[in-house]
């Protein structure tokens, strides 16, 4: 029979404390911020719309984090988040990874004659880049620092640490929800490899998150810049399956193949 008191004893409880308080202190705050950037409940984001709310959620959770370190006398560097020269190597070899990762499929992807390159589009490189590269890295240590760090280590406390794997990347996985269903849901097992994926980045490097926020600020700069610039055009016979559904790679195999492989190289490095 599963002991209920056992399983919430171990890492649930902690990590419900800190949504409710994480919710708790964005709400007062997400009220006027929606009315300024005038969204409404239930209708769909802008990026701008989106980036307003998300940023000030995402401002919360790290001051709630060290905040609760604090209180057991930890630093954020009990969860996986330090500053160093190391970390900042370890960091940079995360990112050419992922990038390196991307520009794989999507010449595969090339070759297969499944979509064709907007070359032209790259004059605006700059102008995007720049901006979606720090929007990439604040975000990746933030959501890191979340479910690689504090969730990771508060359920291996008395969890097996692939239980806990799954369990922290499940809620990465569900909590994407938040923002968009229709793009997110068939993403949804995509997400949930790619928080196993980032998890095996922090198991092997010594418990550092700075490989998995390499890996992850890759991942969001190089899809954006794609995005953003237009980069590439699907032709009609690219099949949904191979290349994502909704043109979103981690709903397709293309994305999948790409966490699997990275993952593999994270393990032999």
């Amino acid at each position: 029979m599963l002991d209920i008191n056992f399983f919430l004893s171990n890492g649930i409880r902690e990590i419900g404390f800190f949504l409710v308080i994480w919710l708790t202190l964005w709400l007062p705050i997400a009220f006027p911020l929606a009315k300024i950037v005038k969204w409404y409940p239930w209708q769909p984001f802008s990026v701008q719309q989106k980036l307003v709310l998300v940023s000030s959620l995402y401002l919360i959770a790290p001051l709630i984090i060290w905040f609760l370190a604090n209180k057991k006398g930890l630093s954020l560097g009990a969860y996986g988040l330090n500053w160093s020269l190391d970390s900042l190597t370890s960091l940079s070899k995360g990112f050419l990874l992922g990038i390196s990762g991307l520009l794989a499929v999507f010449l595969l992807e090339f070759a297969l004659k499944l979509m064709e390159f907007k070359w032209e589009k790259l004059t605006k490189f700059w102008s995007v880049g720049i901006p979606v590269l720090f929007l990439g890295l604040f975000i990746s240590v933030v959501e890191e620092l979340i479910f690689r760090g504090f969730f990771l280590t508060e359920l291996n406390q008395n969890i097996n640490i692939w239980i806990s794997a799954v369990i922290s990347s499940v809620i990465f996985a569900i909590l994407h929800l938040i923002w968009e269903q229709k793009q997110t849901l068939p993403q949804i097992p995509g997400l949930f490899f790619m928080g196993i994926v980032l998890v095996i980045a922090r198991l092997f490097n010594d418990g550092n998150l700075s490989l998995a926020i390499g890996l992850h600020s890759s991942w969001i700069f190089g899809l954006t810049c794609l995005d953003s610039l237009g980069l590439i055009v699907y032709k009609d016979n690219a099949p949904d399956w191979f290349i994502g559904i909704n043109k979103q790679p981690l709903a397709g195999v293309s994305g999948l193949i790409c966490l699997l492989i990275t993952g593999l190289i994270v393990v032999s490095i």
